[in-house]
């Protein structure tokens, strides 16, 4: 063992991996192997009585020397004897986490040495955050004993080694040691405690030394001492006062007009019999807890905030397994809910009733799961503190993620902030995120947990449920702060949801719907019906393209039986044939002479170029086909890059063909600028639409300012003769605002802005006016060539006068020119003018890149 330490020693001295050693290594040696010892060098000192001196193990255990820090590696260290120490609360009584590491750590009040020339960037860490204090030995040095995750404890260690370790009344850490606790040491030391207070009368909480840290009291539970609700603590039955509570919340239901109870839904509560437990089994409705996929979420009874929060689950669970119900206030009290409910979430900042605060508490005592979302909810060991000035502001959270990464993200602060309540009682608190503050880090996001048995609670201070344009005094660089973290906001909804047992996996993907043959222009239509009547009669009734095959359905014709594989395609569609597409607005939009009269629809299909990939080039020419679909399971970017396309987004294919010799088919590259400055112009050509600050970014994407992406453009040519057959792709965001940003958030804050009413736009009306637009921009640059469309083009793009670096963060220096008469981006270097073709070739707007795209 000795000679595999020595070899990470020179592994770690040299490739600067401490980290991950010393995580990697508490993780192989835990369970009573060994004790691990951080430790600050220093000369001895004799002022202090030979027992408190800091003593290094012996030197052929040294594991690892960052400085004057080192690890020590030795036997297991025992902790026994706690007689003179003092109890920092009870939580021992009940027993602890298994996966805890027990550890003392000894300070001093000495005058803080210089800092360690390895201290990193890296937040400070207090040391109480991380763990749960349980006994305290005053004096000098000062010691404390403690339990931590073994997680944790590692994070108190590298940040001791890294001189980054905090500890509060001005102590300095000196020594960090893991120990073997025995258990009952500290049931004798809460006994001896608890004696002495009945035989002095005192039922005061323990007094630490004034030069002591005020460090947090927790205790289980299940202990009979505890605050009453103005201190937040869980009641107990065996609390006279506490069942007066219950009692009087009992009557007050008795007695409430049974009008104010609405019924829950039938499936809201648990199956009562084998045959409705087989049905919901049967539905996949059922989970690994046993319990009713029940989320209930508590908004005070505010019907308009449930919406909301509905809607924001929606986007985060698997809707297919889980049943969101509103709980209102008497439901709460009446109803019996608590062993009907997988997962409670409040989300209101009102004060909540001690009746309430009592049912909720008691929920969690029974093993429940409950997130908290600006809540007042505080179960005992936490306390709120209010920092109104911040209500509603933009603050930056940083979020611990399971795996031990960081998100920073910005997000509105909820006007308050936990802290640790002084006082006894509570439950195991774990921080999980804080926000900046100008004394430092406040806790925002905490989970709390009760031992095993019990609930466990995720609480937050900032607004996660709040969507960033719901607020109007954040303005255009408060909207746009928002959005750029608005999918991160996600992600940490996502981790907290997962963590608390709800699964966020995406839900089965939808099948293909029926496609539906429509048009605007009566004599295309005829054209295009005539060649598919002919190519069905000789291939049986079917057309193939990439998007499988598609057997035709006539006027009057039977539904047919449809293989695998295989879609109707009804070319008489029904008056009302989707709630997600208007043909009288597109049509209305579409002011064109060929393109996009004859239109393939799906609610769903693979993408939209699959439809038409296989089918265009043996269509008759001029019919103007364009297949639009309201949500894409496959969409695809440039370069192989995916492309998400839900509910709300504008997709289309469209068909053209162009002869090689033309000027633009000398020039194809421009194709895919000419289609995306179409869509912006879709936009900002409507009357009052013009500020809307939708740009062009190098070279197919649609984007919000310079700021974040809302579309793009992906164009397949393929030659047939003399002729390029091209299929243009498009999607961009019109109206779903999550987890990006879309158009019609921007109209809304253009409306808050400056006082406007301006109405959403739609997809079908937005798909209209690009074809409109693209049609009138081939024209003109047939007519006239690049220079005819390039002013416009240049008006809109996010590049004027950038400075970039070419393929890598070290390349040259070059200023952005303009678009070579290619369509080829041209870059001023040392060398001259630079032409950078599209393919292959992608703009990364964070860091001022032209790079290497890759797959």
């Amino acid at each position: 063992m000795l000679i595999t330490l020595c070899y990470i020693y020179l592994w770690v001295r040299f490739q600067r991996h401490y980290t991950t050693v010393i995580r990697s290594a508490l993780y192989r040696l835990s369970g009573g192997q060994s004790s691990f010892t951080f430790c600050a060098l220093k000369p001895e000192r004799v002022d202090l009585p030979r027992e408190q001196r800091l003593k290094p193990p012996r030197e052929d255990t040294l594991f690892l020397r960052l400085g004057d820090r080192v690890i020590y590696i030795t036997e297991p260290q025992a902790c026994e004897d706690l007689s003179k120490w003092t109890l920092l609360g009870s939580s021992l009584v009940c027993g602890r986490r298994l996966e805890s590491i027990a550890f003392i750590i000894e300070a001093t009040s000495r005058q803080k040495i210089p800092a360690s020339p390895h201290r990193t960037n890296e937040k400070v860490l207090n040391w109480s955050d991380y763990c749960l204090p349980l006994a305290f030995s005053p004096g000098q040095p000062y010691r404390a004993v403690a339990e931590a995750s073994l997680e944790n404890f590692s994070r108190l260690g590298v940040a001791f080694m890294e001189d980054r370790l905090h500890m509060d009344n001005g102590l300095i850490p000196e020594k960090i040691v893991s120990v073997l606790l025995r258990e009952t040491a500290l049931k004798e030391l809460f006994q001896q405690q608890q004696d002495g207070r009945i035989g002095n009368k005192r039922h005061s909480e323990l007094k630490e030394p004034r030069n002591s840290p005020q460090l947090p009291r927790k205790s289980s539970l299940h202990l009979e001492e505890h605050q009453h609700m103005d201190g937040h603590h869980l009641h107990l039955s065996s609390c006279h006062e506490c069942l007066e509570l219950e009692n009087s919340t009992i009557l007050s239901v008795k007695f409430a007009s049974m009008e104010n109870i609405p019924d829950l839904p039938d499936d809201y509560a648990a199956a009562a019999d084998d045959d409705e437990e087989e049905e919901e089994e049967e539905r996949g409705r059922r989970n690994a807890s046993g319990k009713p996929p029940n989320v209930l979420v508590f908004t005070g009874g505010c019907e308009e905030r449930f919406r909301k929060i509905r809607s924001l689950l929606e986007e985060c669970v698997d809707t297919d397994s889980y049943a969101i119900y509103h709980l209102r206030p008497q439901q709460a009290l009446s109803e019996p809910w608590l062993e009907n409910a997988l997962l409670l979430v409040l989300a209101t900042d009102q004060t909540l009733t001690p009746q309430l605060q009592l049912r909720f508490l008691s929920y969690l005592s029974q093993g429940g799961k409950l997130l908290g979302l600006s809540s007042t909810l505080c179960p005992a060991g936490l306390a709120l503190r209010p920092r109104d000035a911040q209500k509603d502001r933009i603050c930056r959270l940083s979020f611990t993620k399971s795996d031990s990464t960081e998100l920073h993200l910005s997000v509105l602060s909820s006007g308050s902030v936990f802290v640790r309540d002084g006082g006894g009682g509570g439950g195991e608190v774990e921080l999980w995120g804080e926000i900046g503050a100008p004394d430092g880090r406040e806790m925002a996001i905490v989970r709390v947990t009760h031992g095993e048995d019990s609930g466990e609670a995720v609480l937050c201070q900032v607004r996660l449920e709040t969507a960033p344009d719901a607020h109007d005094a954040q303005g255009s660089t408060g909207f746009s702060e928002l959005k750029m973290s608005n999918a991160r906001r996600y992600e940490v909804l996502t981790e907290i949801l997962t963590s608390l047992g709800v699964s966020c996996e995406l839900s089965q993907v939808p099948p293909h719907s029926p496609i539906y043959l429509l048009h605007t222009h009566t004599e295309q239509m005829r054209r295009f019906l005539r060649w598919l009547r002919a190519k069905t009669d000789s291939s049986g009734g079917v057309v193939r393209s990439a998007a499988g095959v598609l057997r035709l359905v006539w006027a009057g014709d039977e539904p047919p039986d449809l293989c695998d594989g295989e879609r109707a395609l009804h070319a008489d569609p029904p008056e009302s044939f989707s709630e997600h597409f208007s043909l009288q607005t597109y049509r209305e939009h579409l002011q064109t002479r060929r393109l996009g009269r004859t239109v393939l629809y799906a609610d769903v299909t693979s993408t939209t170029m699959d439809l038409l990939d296989g089918m265009t080039s043996q269509s008759p020419q001029e019919t103007g086909l364009i297949a639009i679909a309201a949500r894409q399971t496959q969409g695809k970017g440039r370069g192989g890059n995916a492309w998400l396309s839900p509910l709300g987004c504008a997709m289309f294919t469209l068909h053209l063909q162009l002869p090689v010799d033309s000027r633009l088919g000398q020039r194809i590259p421009f194709l895919q600028h000419l289609a995306a400055l179409a869509v912006v112009e879709s936009v900002r050509t409507l009357p009052g639409y013009e500020d809307v600050d939708l740009r062009l970014k190098w070279p197919n994407d649609i984007y919000y300012s310079n700021l974040m992406k809302l579309g793009g453009v992906l164009v397949n040519s393929s030659l047939i003769g003399q002729t390029f057959n091209l299929l243009i792709g498009c999607g961009f965001n019109v109206s779903n605002s999550n987890p990006t940003v879309c158009i019609n958030d921007l109209v809304r804050q253009q409306n808050r802005e400056h006082g406007r009413e301006l109405e959403p736009l739609t997809p079908p009306q937005l798909i209209g006016r690009s074809v409109t637009l693209l049609e009138r921009y081939i024209s003109e640059f047939q007519l006239r060539g690049p220079q005819a469309l390039l002013p416009l083009y240049y008006r809109r793009w996010v590049h004027g006068g950038t400075r970039v670096r070419l393929w890598s963060e070290d390349g040259p220096e070059a200023e952005v020119v303009g678009l070579d008469e290619n369509g080829f981006l041209q870059v001023m270097g040392d060398q001259g003018v630079v032409s950078v073709q599209p393919d292959g070739n992608s703009f990364d707007m964070l860091k001022n890149l032209v790079v290497t795209k890759t797959s």
